[in-house]
């Protein structure tokens, strides 16, 4: 291929903002993978009106931390202003690094992206819990629990959500902050041993703990405490649990039913076929964090009043819905979309729309939207609450 037809084709993959007889090129600078990313920003459909907060944010253009144990990188209320009510943590840890012993005001709910760690808390009874977690598994530590987290052999990749949109990874409350802040007097009443005993504490903890490099740990051994484990799990195995499958996809829906340790906050796992729509619905108890995990999905949110706006998502994408404004999510790629949706609530809720018409007198739904026969005849008087697809 010629420099001149390679150009062409250069040229030829990049989205206009243009719709029908509206919009126009750009003659001026632009940043073209930004824009293939967003195409449903740089042409709107007809049917976006208004003004809408900004409901998207990649942690890809998140302030990523990096120390001698993996990286951190978080997206909350600073990033994307309108999620005031979760703030989200994408974590790495190499093999054997250590997420140090540490607590916070919030509480911390947990998905593993990939490979496997190993779980530690303690409860205010003196209670203790240790597990090992996989891809696909979920942990919770309430606000205040004091815990720990350890990649094993492979390492490992996982979401923290925060139930504060304020939250930020960079001020939790940490054992050798904690340590280095105290006087050693102190230390040594404490403790009940000579001053000597901490000649060797970490001196810039700022910058080596808190992801630290450690050696992978053996098989996981119990560590009986003399009031017994925990008397809920702190953790669960979701990738376990039996999906609710639909036309169009599956969901697996975790909230203070099946996990009690979870009070403050509802999830559903959601998976959608190529084509597949999450159809019309909204939330009736609070705001909507997403999170997505795979594919290419769409997303129009309409916030009454004349407004709607729509949004593109990709692996890696954080969306927002506040309260009870109506939205789908629809998959516009050629494979699955894995999301998850995340409320702070100890339960999930939804309404859909297709079922709240099927639902109203036929004549009164008729009278509003003047639809014919074969639409009233669509609608579907059977459907679940929690049934959250429709095929495309």
């Amino acid at each position: 291929m010629t420099a001149s037809k390679a150009q062409d084709s250069q040229f030829a993959k990049q989205p206009l903002p243009i719709r029908g007889d509206t919009g126009a090129s750009i003659l001026g600078p632009r940043n073209v993978p930004l824009e293939m990313e967003n195409p449903d920003l740089l042409a709107s459909p007809y049917t976006d009106s208004g003004t809408i907060p900004n409901l998207k944010f990649s942690f890809a253009t998140a302030r990523n931390r990096l120390l001698t144990g993996g990286w951190a990188r978080e997206v909350t209320v600073r990033e994307l202003p309108v999620a005031t009510t979760l703030a989200g943590v994408n974590m790495r840890l190499k093999p054997g690094a250590i997420r140090e012993l540490h607590w916070h005001k919030e509480a911390e709910w947990a998905y593993m992206l990939a490979g496997s760690a190993r779980i530690t808390a303690l409860d205010p009874q003196g209670r203790n819990f240790i597990d090992d977690v996989d891809v696909g598994d979920l942990w919770n530590f309430p606000a205040g629990i004091p815990h720990s987290i350890q990649g094993l052999k492979e390492g490992c990749e996982f979401l923290l959500v925060f139930d504060n949109g304020s939250f930020s990874e960079n001020e939790t409350f940490l054992i050798t902050d904690w340590f280095a802040h105290t006087p050693r007097e102190v230390l040594a009443k404490n403790f009940g041993v000579s001053e000597a005993a901490f000649d060797n504490l970490p001196q810039d903890v700022e910058h080596t703990r808190y992801i630290f490099s450690g050696k992978v740990p053996g098989a996981l051994v119990p560590v009986n405490s003399p009031a017994g484990p925990v008397p809920i799990s702190y953790s669960r195995r979701l990738s376990a649990q039996e999906p609710i499958k639909v036309a169009g996809g599956q969901v697996r829906i975790v909230d203070s039913s099946n996990f009690r340790a979870a009070t403050t906050i509802a999830a559903a796992l959601v998976e959608l076929e190529p084509g597949a729509m999450r159809e019309m619905h909204w939330h009736p108890n609070i705001d909507e964090w997403q999170y997505y995990i795979s594919g290419h999905a769409r997303m129009t949110v309409f916030a009454s009043g004349g407004k709607a706006r729509t949004f593109d998502y990709q692996g890696g994408d954080v969306g927002y819905i506040p309260f009870a404004m109506g939205h789908y999510i629809e998959n516009i790629g050629d494979g699955p979309v894995r999301f998850l949706e995340m409320f702070r609530s100890s339960y999930f809720a939804d309404l859909s729309l297709n079922q709240w018409m099927a639902l109203t007198p036929p004549e009164l739904v008729q009278a509003h939207l003047n639809l014919d026969r074969k639409a009233m005849a669509a609608l579907r008087k059977d459907k679940p609450i929690i049934a959250p697809f429709r095929a495309g």
